[in-house]
């Protein structure tokens, strides 16, 4: 990644008109954290994975284990996380849980990400 180097005005001046709007508008507090843990969620390469292997079809946990050549344990963990960031939602036949994504926003989300590393 090369350094960029950041710009910044000659001049000190406020621009009240626009700081008026951006003040109005900026999230509260409580809204921005959701956001920040939301986002946070999607920095674990574990997750992503998951999520990615999601795309294709449900798959209940021992069949996600044997894809990602992890423990069910450990996709249980990370399913619990994605499921309480209504990232994933599961259904219950029979005996077996199967996990999907919660909608296409996800997909969308990361294939927006995607778009954007690779330009």
């Amino acid at each position: 990644m090369k350094k960029t180097e950041v710009e910044c005005c000659d001049i000190f001046q406020i621009h009240e008109e626009l700081v008026k709007k951006a003040e109005e508008n900026i999230l509260d507090e409580d809204r921005l954290k959701e956001l920040a843990d939301f986002f946070k969620v999607f920095a674990d390469t574990t997750r992503l994975r998951i999520l990615s292997v999601l795309f294709q079809s449900e798959m209940c946990v021992c069949d996600l284990a044997e894809v990602l050549g992890m423990t069910q344990s450990a996709i249980s963990h990370q399913l619990r996380i994605l499921k309480q960031m209504k990232l994933v939602k599961n259904r219950r036949e029979g005996k077996t849980v199967f996990y999907s994504l919660a909608d296409g926003h996800i997909q969308t989300i990361m294939n927006q990400g995607m778009e954007h590393i690779m330009e």
